[in-house]
C-alpha cells in the first residue's frame, strides 16, 4: 500500500509538472538549446548566453505590461516607439545638464503619459486598442524623429551608463533588473487581488462590471503601467548602449507580442502569466540567436519573427475553438 501510495504521489507530481502552463515551453527551450550546442560550438559560451539574456532583458520588462494588457483583453502596439522616445528624452535631458535621477524621472513620466493617452482613448472613447495604439505608435515615432532631427544622442555621463553597463552578482545590470521585475510581476498577477481582476476583465467585461470592478479605471491603469515599463526598458537600453538611437525599439512590439503569446497569453483575454511571457521571450531570443550562429541573413529575422507570431496566434485560435463554448 505504501509503495502504491508513493507511486500515485509520484505520478500526481509528474502530471502536475506536465500540466504546468510553462512546462512545454521550457522543454522546447531546452531541446532547442541542446540542438544548438551540437550545431554550433559557440552557443554555450558565456559571451553568447550573456548576449541572449541581455536581449531578453529589455523584451521581458516590456512583456510584463503586455501580459497584463492581454490578460485584461487589451493590446499595445506603441511600446516599441515608447522605448525609443523615452530613451531619447532621457538622453537629451542628460546632455542638457539634468541630474541623472531627474532625466530618468522625465523618461518614466513620459512613458506614463503615453500609456495614459492610450488608456483614455480605449476606455473612455471606446476606440479599438489595435487602432488606438497603432496610431500612437506612429505619433510617438514621429515625435522621436522630430526632437532628435534623425540623429543619435551621444555624450551621456558615465554615472548613467553604469546603470546599463555595470554588473551585479556576475550579471550585467539589465539582466538582474529584468529578473527582479519579472518575479515581482509574476507574483503580483498570480497572487495580488488587484491585479487578478484583469482575468475577470479579460474573461467577460460585462461580468466584471456586474461584479463591481471599475473597468475603465483598470484599463487606464494597465496602459499607464505598460507605458512606464516600456520607458524603463528604453532608459536601460540607452544606458546599456551609451547613446540613444532614433531606431531604438523599432520592431520590439512584434518580438514582445510574439513572446507573450508563445508564453500562453491569449489575444481573447483572460489567460497568461508573466513567467510564461518571460519564457516566450527567451524562446524568441533563442530563435534569433540560433539564426545568427547558423549564418542566416539578418534580413530574414523579421520575416521569421512575423511567421512565429502568426503561428502562435493560429495555435491560440485553434485551441480556443477546440475548447468549445464555456
Amino acid at each position: 500500500m505504501t509503495g502504491s501510495g508513493e507511486a500515485a504521489a509520484g505520478g500526481g507530481a509528474i502530471r502536475r509538472l506536465v500540466d504546468f502552463r510553462e512546462f512545454m515551453i521550457v522543454a522546447i527551450i531546452l531541446a532547442g538549446g541542446a540542438a544548438m550546442s551540437i550545431a554550433s560550438p559557440h552557443f554555450l559560451t558565456w559571451e553568447n548566453l550573456s548576449a541572449l539574456l541581455l536581449a531578453v532583458s529589455t523584451q521581458a520588462i516590456v512583456a510584463i505590461g503586455m501580459t497584463v494588457l492581454l490578460v485584461s483583453g487589451g493590446f499595445d502596439l506603441s511600446v516599441g516607439s515608447t522605448v525609443g522616445l523615452t530613451g531619447a528624452v532621457t538622453a537629451l535631458g542628460l546632455v542638457h545638464g539634468l541630474p541623472t535621477a531627474a532625466a530618468m524621472g522625465a523618461g518614466l513620466a513620459l512613458g506614463g503619459l503615453i500609456g495614459l493617452a492610450n488608456g483614455l482613448v480605449v476606455a473612455k472613447i471606446r476606440i479599438n486598442p489595435f487602432v488606438t495604439t497603432l496610431a500612437m505608435m506612429g505619433i510617438v515615432r514621429g515625435v522621436l524623429e522630430v526632437i532628435t532631427q534623425g540623429r543619435n544622442v551621444y555624450g551621456l555621463p558615465e554615472a548613467f551608463k553604469a546603470i546599463g553597463q555595470g554588473h551585479l552578482v556576475g550579471f550585467q545590470n539589465p539582466i538582474v533588473i529584468s529578473v527582479v521585475l519579472v518575479v515581482a510581476g509574476d507574483l503580483a498577477l498570480r497572487k495580488s487581488r488587484f491585479f487578478r481582476q484583469n482575468y475577470y476583465l479579460g474573461g467577460s467585461e460585462r461580468a466584471a462590471v456586474l461584479s463591481g470592478i471599475r473597468v475603465n479605471r483598470m484599463k487606464i491603469f494597465n496602459y499607464v503601467l505598460t507605458g512606464v515599463l516600456a520607458a524603463a526598458a528604453g532608459i536601460l537600453m540607452t544606458a546599456r548602449f551609451g547613446s540613444a538611437s532614433v531606431t531604438m525599439g523599432s520592431g520590439l512590439e512584434l518580438q514582445v507580442i510574439s513572446g507573450v503569446i508563445l508564453g500562453g497569453a491569449s489575444l481573447r483575454g483572460g489567460e497568461g502569466t508573466v513567467l510564461g511571457s518571460f519564457l516566450g521571450c527567451i524562446l524568441m531570443a533563442l530563435i534569433v540567436t540560433s539564426l545568427n550562429l547558423l549564418g542566416v541573413d539578418v534580413y530574414w529575422q523579421r520575416l521569421i519573427i512575423g511567421a512565429t507570431l502568426l503561428v502562435a496566434v493560429v495555435i491560440d485560435t485553434l485551441g480556443k475553438r477546440g475548447q468549445g463554448p464555456a
